[in-house]
């Protein structure tokens, strides 16, 4: 990314950090601290209490500004190229989930992003449950890019809310099925991503078959999803597109471009996506409780 294009994009989140509070929104009550305090003790301390708690309302600014510092933490990468062909690090010091200071950053991602009955939760950048390395190769069983997911809502102050899983596929079928209340589906020819939406797609055998007409699934199946940061860019390299940021993309947080048409949609109407790397499967809508934070900035 060049320096003027990252600074007109760190200045229109700043902009947005900015945006008053919707009328008849305000903090949580103290009745709803009280109705969750049990996912404090339901977690074992995994979750900030900020977060079990709610100290502000779930919002979408800060979901933004949350996958906006994690990017920030791994030296915001941009990564636009097809992911097909990107070579494979020949050491593992190239890798930065292996970094000092960054391989514990994944640790938490499972930590907080995971239920604590999960042996994820044990896992880091680099270590399996017992501590042992893992190869630097070979390392795909311990994916991280959904719980990266997991853990942005988990502090956002999602709460039980959110289908939490190192899957992907299981709130992808949970959003397409109704099962969550914070989450709708949506065909990627037909809605058009917010802020603080994600944005899905099939990988491995599963990209060319899984479509939005064929979700729910009965079956989980690789896939990636990415938090929407920006929409209704107008620029290098896609002209429209939007911005997202995900997990465990050349082993780091990382922000790809996403091309749109003229209304931000990621597909035409005979649903045939517009980005060539990836045939996006759905859009989940994400429901917050508000859209910012009532006294963001005071």
């Amino acid at each position: 990314m060049s320096r003027p294009f990252a600074a007109i994009l760190l200045a229109t989140l700043g902009l947005a950090a900015c945006t008053p509070q919707p009328s008849g929104t305000s903090r949580p009550s103290t009745a709803w601290w009280a109705r969750n305090q049990g996912d404090i003790s339901a977690n074992g301390g995994h979750v900030p209490d900020f977060a079990a708690r709610n100290f502000e309302p779930f919002n979408r600014q800060d979901v933004v500004a949350i996958a906006m510092r994690e990017w920030r933490l791994f030296g915001s990468p941009v990564n636009d190229d097809d992911p097909e062909q990107r070579p494979e690090p020949q050491f593992a010091a190239l890798k930065p989930e292996r970094a000092p200071g960054l391989w514990q950053r994944v640790g938490e991602y499972w930590w907080i992003g995971m239920d604590p009955s999960m042996t994820e939760t044990s896992w880091s950048g680099k270590h399996d449950a017992n501590g042992q390395v893992t190869d630097f190769v070979h390392d795909s069983t311990y994916a991280w890019s959904a719980a990266f997911i997991s853990y942005v809502m988990r502090v956002a102050g999602a709460n039980e809310r959110f289908p939490y899983s190192p899957n992907h596929a299981t709130y992808i079928n949970a959003a397409a099925a109704g099962q969550s209340p914070i989450l709708r589906a949506h065909d990627p020819a037909a809605y058009t991503p917010k802020a603080g939406d994600l944005i899905c797609v099939a990988r491995g055998s599963s990209k060319q078959t899984i479509r939005f007409a064929n979700l729910p699934t009965s079956y989980g199946f690789p896939a990636h999803c990415g938090y929407v940061v920006t929409t209704g860019q107008n620029g290098p390299p896609f002209g429209h597109q939007i911005s997202i940021i995900g997990g465990n993309i050349d082993d780091a947080v990382a922000l790809t471009h996403v091309p749109t048409d003229t209304q931000g949609r990621l597909a035409s109407a005979d649903g045939a996506s517009y980005d060539p790397r990836y045939p996006w499967c759905a859009v989940l809508e994400v429901l917050y409780d508000a859209e910012a934070e009532p006294d963001a900035g005071q």
